[in-house]
């Protein structure tokens, strides 16, 4: 048994796929930057850069505004109800076939672990980027009014780290976007706004799904 809702509102698929092609894209330049890969060259690489980080500085804050003016916010708060069960999941449940514990709605998109990990990203990683790169770009008009300890390495070293996070979350969100029922099935709702939620959980387990 399934049911279709409409779970991501055009913007939300706008945010998304613009937000992972520009994250791709500095990635891609950073590296090149850093002189991990020659595909394309170090000017060109800094240009294309700083082009798609104001981009993306701009992108996130119309998502921010979209965000609290839409009330959208609220599926980022964090809980700790029924978070065992996703841990148990992601932890051995996944790779076993266990139906999948939780039942997404219009009220509540995310589960507890995706809440955590997208918090953490909003509050943690995008502004360890945001930040550090601004000071990066700006160093020679803000040095003298930095603290005395913090050099340019310092600051690099931060880019670099919340570079590596932001990796390591791309990695393991695209991961996890192939463990719905079918491997595109959360791909596809990304694209269309739709999802098929299926109540495989309940009816394996003969009680309620997680929410």
């Amino acid at each position: 048994m399934s049911e279709r809702i409409y779970l991501f509102t055009r913007f939300e698929r706008f945010w998304h796929w613009a937000q992972a092609g520009l994250i791709i894209t500095l990635l891609f330049t950073g590296f090149a930057i850093h002189g991990s890969h020659g595909l394309v060259g170090f000017r060109k690489a800094v240009e294309i850069h700083e082009i798609a980080a104001w981009l993306l500085i701009g992108l996130w804050i119309l998502a921010i505004f979209w965000h609290f003016t839409t009330g959208q916010w609220k599926h980022y708060i964090p809980t700790a109800k029924n978070i065992d069960r996703m841990v148990r999941y992601y932890a051995y449940g996944i790779f076993i076939g266990a139906p999948h514990p939780y039942k997404v709605t219009q009220e509540r998109k995310h589960n507890p672990l995706q809440r955590l990990a997208y918090l953490g990203v909003k509050l943690v990683i995008n502004p360890l980027v945001w930040i550090s790169g601004l000071v990066y770009l700006f160093w020679g008009a803000l040095q003298g009014s930095l603290p005395a300890g913090l050099g340019l390495q310092q600051v690099a070293t931060a880019h670099t780290v919340g570079a590596f996070l932001m990796l390591a979350f791309l990695i393991v969100h695209v991961y996890l976007a192939t463990a719905g029922h079918t491997p595109l099935a959360h791909i596809k709702a990304m694209i269309t706004g739709w999802e098929d939620v299926h109540d495989a959980a309940e009816e394996a387990a003969g009680k309620p799904v997680a929410r």
